[in-house]
């Protein structure tokens, strides 16, 4: 699994190279290609390919005309390129998701399980700061057995 925080760069050449825990696990469990999207363009999500495939089956099997569905696969598009991670383990970010995201220089990537959140270091700091777990949140969480 994909869990925790690592700080990264992102080089001149638009490529985040992930951290030597991440990049071992995606190598033996999904090999080296990757599907790098958004959903609203502040963040980059990494999906190792096996694991995009599986969330493009379920896209596929959801009917085009139900209009949040559309929606979702058109941004997934648009923000998305494959990308392979190359020898030094470095992967490139599509230039309209990383100008989008502002990822340049500092960012996060955080593990959520079986794919990694790329995140601008300033925004993300922000986001969590102003996003508390609420009252409500905990109940739903505490409903699911967590």
């Amino acid at each position: 699994m994909l869990r925790g925080r690592a700080p990264a760069t992102v080089d001149a050449k638009g490529r985040v190279k992930i951290p030597a825990h991440y990049r071992q696990l995606i190598e033996e469990k999904c090999g080296r290609d990757f599907y790098v999207t958004s959903t609203d363009g502040l963040v980059a999500l990494l999906y190792p390919l096996p694991v995009w495939l599986e969330i493009e089956q379920r896209l596929v099997a959801q009917a085009n005309s139900r209009p949040s569905v559309k929606k979702f696969k058109s941004r997934l598009s648009y923000y998305g390129a494959t990308s392979a991670m190359d020898r030094q383990g470095r992967v490139l970010i599509p230039a309209h998701l990383r100008q989008s995201a502002r990822l340049e220089n500092e960012v996060i990537l955080l593990g959520q399980l079986n794919y990694l959140e790329i995140w601008n270091r300033k925004q993300l700091d922000e986001r969590i700061d102003s996003q508390a777990l609420t009252d409500e949140d905990l109940k739903v969480l505490a409903d699911l057995g967590f």
